[in-house]
């Protein structure tokens, strides 16, 4: 008998370049961060997430994507929870160099959950 371990859920709101290479990891994996970019920041609100994707990514990348995924608990027990707003707007602060072990440590494949496209321009 396996014993499973527990997990935690996580969203992460992104924009079409960063859900297609995760598409190319097979759904297993984020990518490595941009130079600008040192934190890799999922979320522990849909909600939030859902806001971020909706809001600012079709504003700054045409669409914005949704995603659920499961990481093991004790691992991201390492990570506080950072309240980034009001009491819903939590985020874990992932430093660029950890993500390959972050990576590792997702159970299963993350998960497309929302998707919301460019919005028509009005003239």
């Amino acid at each position: 008998m396996t014993v499973r371990q527990a997990t935690t859920t996580l969203w992460r709101p992104t924009g079409p370049k960063e859900l297609e290479l995760v598409r190319e990891s097979g759904w297993r994996a984020w990518p490595p961060r941009l130079p600008e970019q040192p934190v890799f920041y999922p979320v522990l609100d849909e909600d939030y997430a859902i806001r971020i994707a909706r809001d600012w990514n079709v504003k700054h990348d045409g669409a914005g994507f949704v995603t659920r995924f499961e990481v093991e608990s004790e691992f991201l027990a390492r990570y506080p929870v950072q309240q980034a707003g009001g009491r819903t707007i939590l985020e874990l602060w992932v430093p660029a160099g950890e993500l390959d072990e972050f990576n590792a440590h997702i159970v299963g494949e993350i998960q497309l959950v929302h998707e919301f496209p460019a919005q028509p321009q009005d003239h």
